[in-house]
């Protein structure tokens, strides 16, 4: 179990924000994406692999990869932000460090730091059996905003 960092509580009920999130993005919904653990500052999901998650040569695609790690971190910088404000992605950057194979992936975001307006995140996701393999690594700056 990876360690949760520790942040203040905003939202007690921050582990139906962290499903609301993935429930109601239907690009999310149609990759798969599931909440395995979350805690404050830390979100972990799975994605059980699929062959429209490939590319042409048998690897998941990037844009899978990409995908859901900016969306675990962006949950788990969701578990610190008060209830009725929403993070949305500022900037982030991918780092591929192999090809991804396997049944599953697995995702763990983290917040680095908190704040009241920017929160910084990363993500590593994590392919083969039993998630063994480290194939990516982001960055994630998440803008905290309140809908109108």
């Amino acid at each position: 179990m990876p360690q949760a960092p520790d942040f203040p509580l905003a939202n007690p009920d921050y582990r139906t924000e962290v499903e609301r999130i993935l429930q109601a993005a239907p690009f999310i919904r149609a990759l798969g994406v599931e909440a395995e653990e979350v805690a404050p500052g830390l979100c972990v999901t799975r994605l059980a692999v699929r062959e429209d998650h490939q590319q042409q040569d048998g690897f998941v695609h990037a844009g899978v990869l990409a995908t859901i790690a900016d969306h675990t971190a962006g949950a788990a910088g969701a578990t610190l932000i008060p209830a009725g404000a929403i993070v949305l992605t500022a900037e982030f950057k991918i780092n591929l460090l192999r090809s991804a194979r396997g049944r599953e992936l697995r995702c763990v975001g983290r917040v680095l730091k908190p704040g009241r307006t920017l929160i910084v995140a990363e993500s590593e996701v994590y392919a083969g059996e039993e998630g063994a393999t480290l194939v990516a690594k982001a960055s994630v700056t998440l803008a905290v905003v309140t809908p109108r």
